[in-house]
């Protein structure tokens, strides 16, 4: 994979950036100004970022991943990471037929859903799952493969399925290697 270097990311006009940040020269960057990259976090080839998104230390987004924050938002805690192909949205259509959709539509025609979307520390999306507007993914939570989460999370739990359930606890013991982590100085990815 080749990355921006730091001179061409500094470039690129983004609202924050952190150290040690690896972006996909293959990788689309709308909106630059409202995104926000912390230390040693990274995206991948071919994943799409859009609109208002903060994205933590220790972040990553695995190839394919399209991240559309949207006005409202998406904010990703540290040590939180999305695998192949997630999608995460922070507004949708209204596909019932009482409105328009699309983006060529103007807004008076449309009602859209926009509404924030958190995906907090040390949670991990399986590949090709789909999280909705409005959604928190609460702390240390796993969602399995091709799960659609359409609702907020409890910490330290394990999801999967459409729509995603609960099916059990999350151990905590990356907890105690996160601060080991950091007493060793890790600032690499």
């Amino acid at each position: 994979m080749a990355y921006y270097t730091e001179e061409e990311l500094s470039k690129i006009g983004f609202k924050k950036l952190g150290l040690n940040v690896k972006v996909s020269v293959k990788a689309s960057i709308y909106n630059p100004e409202t995104i926000e990259i912390d230390d040693n976090s990274r995206i991948d080839d071919f994943c799409t970022v859009s609109g208002s998104v903060t994205i933590g230390k220790h972040v990553h987004f695995a190839p394919y991943c399209l991240v559309a924050g949207g006005t409202e938002g998406i904010i990703f805690g540290d040590f939180s990471g999305l695998a192949y192909n997630v999608q995460v949205f922070s507004q949708s259509d209204d596909y019932s037929g009482r409105t328009m959709t699309n983006p060529t539509i103007p807004s008076k025609y449309k009602k859209e859903t926009k509404k924030s979307v958190q995906i907090s520390r040390h949670v991990i999306v399986g590949t090709s799952s789909i999280i909705f507007p409005g959604v928190t993914i609460a702390e240390g939570c796993s969602i399995g493969a091709m799960s659609l989460v359409n609702k907020s999370t409890e910490p330290w739990g394990i999801y999967i399925g459409n729509p995603a359930k609960r099916v059990k606890y999350r151990h905590k013991d990356l907890l105690d290697l996160e601060t080991l982590f950091a007493s060793e100085k890790n600032d690499s990815i």
